[in-house]
């Protein structure tokens, strides 16, 4: 199988990259600097700088994660605009080489694996959040919708369309917890806020897996809520990652420094959603690690 991949430079990526070569199949990567990212993804991966440059060898499914970071700089209203147009022009070019390939007559691809987040549903208190809970309007939820809707067009082509909702990605060297394990290490570690906002999570080898599962089960579309089974509040979350390092977990940084800080952006860290994987599961996705316990123990 040959696999498209925009994204594939990044945390999850680089992974679902090797996971792919390992299993056979033929990968192709989106990059504005080919050149910069080679040395992080098999030397086998075809690097292109855009989608269109691989009109002659269709691909047979897309996987969508590019973005610009969520959390890398303070939402003004120029970094909102950054965070909308980079999903939603990667997106697009992927939307665009099909109808190419359409207009050429050239194969299409079979489905479309395409990247959302959790910041769909926006706060959510403590309800339990599967795919059909209405969301909560706010900038995260905004700015998923927008991603979303910039994938929808792929089906009236006939590709089937996947969309992923994705919680907190957990795996050593990246991630949710490359800026959260240093003071965690020392001691310095506590919850944000109150510590009663969900915090969904997913190891990345999950996340990964949920994807190929995904694109091979021919039967499943529509939105998926790509975390863990069992979610936990940030108070949990704090407690049993300090555990994990053995270390106390006695310095909660509170509502009031977080808003000063970060401003709207603050919202990633005070607020949450008790996302559950609902469709995942019924649709039989097995999670290797269904508790954060399990999860932190493998990764630290």
């Amino acid at each position: 199988m040959r696999v498209l991949i925009t994204g594939g430079s990044g945390f999850v990526g680089q992974r679902l990259c090797r996971l792919l070569v390992e299993q056979g199949h033929e990968v192709q990567v989106v990059s504005r600097s080919p050149h910069q990212v080679w040395d992080s993804l098999p030397s086998s991966c075809d690097i292109r700088d855009s989608a269109q440059a691989f009109i002659e060898s269709p691909p047979d499914a897309l996987v969508n994660l590019a973005g610009e970071s969520i959390a890398a700089k303070r939402w003004s209203d120029e970094q909102k605009a950054k965070l909308i147009n980079s999903r939603v022009a990667a997106t697009e070019q992927l939307v665009a080489l099909c109808e190419r390939l359409k207009a050429n007559g050239q194969p299409l691809p079979k489905v479309m694996v395409s990247g959302s987040a959790m910041g769909y549903y926006g706060d959510q208190g403590k309800r339990v959040v599967t795919e059909e809970t209405m969301p909560n309007d706010e900038f995260a939820h905004r700015l998923c919708k927008k991603w979303e809707a910039s994938a929808r067009p792929i089906e009236a082509m006939g590709v089937r369309l996947a969309i992923v909702r994705i919680g907190l990605v957990l795996e050593a060297g990246g991630g949710s917890l490359e800026k959260m394990l240093p003071p965690f290490k020392m001691g310095l570690g506590g919850r944000f806020g109150s510590g009663e906002q969900f915090m969904p999570w997913i190891h990345r080898d999950d996340l990964v897996a949920a994807i190929l599962f995904l694109i091979n089960q021919e039967g499943l579309s529509g939105a998926f809520n790509g975390s863990a089974p069992h979610p936990v509040t940030n108070a949990t979350f704090t407690k049993t990652l300090a555990k994990q390092l053995n270390r106390p977990a006695i310095f909660p940084v509170p509502a009031v420094i977080l808003k000063a800080g970060f401003g709207e952006m603050s919202r990633l860290l005070l607020t949450g959603a008790d996302m559950r994987p609902a469709r995942l599961e019924e649709a039989g996705f097995s999670f290797q690690y269904p508790t954060l316990d399990k999860a932190l123990e493998a990764i630290l």
